[in-house]
């Protein structure tokens, strides 16, 4: 090899070909992140933010008035949200960004709760706050929408089943402790995987085999800190403690406030508890 020639270049014709392949992976990966983290919220006005335009006015304030006595009774922050468009990610990422953006729940109790409603995509979530995680669990909120929710939307009643949906978490929310939890783990034994989580699963081990192809055929099985598990850890991390948007809701109390800029959580967060569903 000539003096100062780059190493890279004596490197097989094959083994060439699939790191600039890695590559330009990695770099289409990278522009998308950008992407993800440009997220536009709508405010948290209320208790019950229509964006998508899907509840009349009555049913509206009939919803707003029972989440508001439900925080007077318990202090639990339960809010309804519908949006235009999940802005090309999905709606556990959405609907997790969003709850933390919001700050539902008090600081102390992160007794916060989302039921989010994307209608475009045809995709609701209920997102719940690490205290309440306990009694609404994954399991209990997946049996709520495919019970109590889907089939109202498949129906075309889109309030009916945001009605539906919430006086659902309200009643397991207004259930005694003990019983809440009784009826958490019966419904966990009973749960089945839905064809949902099926085709999760193989689009994650797609990827994963994807990967793990892409980075041996360029490197035979070596790692480093660019590799793809290096890259998920970094997103973890950032998830876990990072910047989540450019919103700064700079909420400081617990309860609700009215005050100024409109409405605000009370500090809580979540971890991604909960449950998603699509019609």
């Amino acid at each position: 090899m000539t003096r100062g020639a780059w190493p890279f270049s004596a490197a097989p014709a094959r083994m060439r070909a699939a790191a600039m392949l890695a590559l330009a992976a990695l770099v289409v990966s990278l522009a998308a992140m950008p992407a993800q983290a440009e997220l536009t919220f709508p405010a948290l006005t209320g208790r019950v933010v229509d964006d998508a335009h899907v509840l009349d006015p009555a049913t509206r304030a009939a919803l707003d008035a029972k989440l508001a006595a439900q925080e007077e009774r318990a202090t639990d922050q339960f809010v309804v949200a519908t949006v235009p468009s999940l802005q090309g990610t999905s709606i556990e990422d959405y609907g997790n960004r969003l709850f933390r953006a919001w700050r539902l729940g008090q600081e102390k109790k992160n007794n916060g709760v989302l039921l989010l409603v994307a209608p475009n995509e045809r995709k609701v979530r209920i997102e719940v706050g690490y205290g309440l995680e306990g009694i609404l669990t994954d399991a209990v909120a997946s049996a709520i929408i495919r019970n109590a929710i889907i089939p109202s939307f498949k129906a075309g009643d889109m309030a009916g089943g945001i009605v539906k949906g919430a006086d659902a978490v309200l009643e397991i929310l207004n259930l005694d402790p003990e019983e809440a939890r009784d009826r958490a783990r019966r419904e966990e034994q009973e749960s089945s995987w839905s064809e949902e989580d099926v085709e999760n699963l193989i689009l994650l081990a797609v990827m994963l085999l994807f990967w793990g192809y892409i980075f041996w055929r360029a490197f035979r099985g070596g790692g480093g800190p660019g590799g793809p598990a290096a890259r998920r850890r970094r997103g973890r991390d950032a998830m876990a403690g990072g910047p989540i948007s450019t919103w700064d809701w700079n909420s400081g109390s617990s309860g609700w406030s009215s005050g100024g800029g409109g409405w605000s959580g009370g500090g809580g967060s979540s971890g991604g508890g909960g449950a998603s569903g699509g019609w």
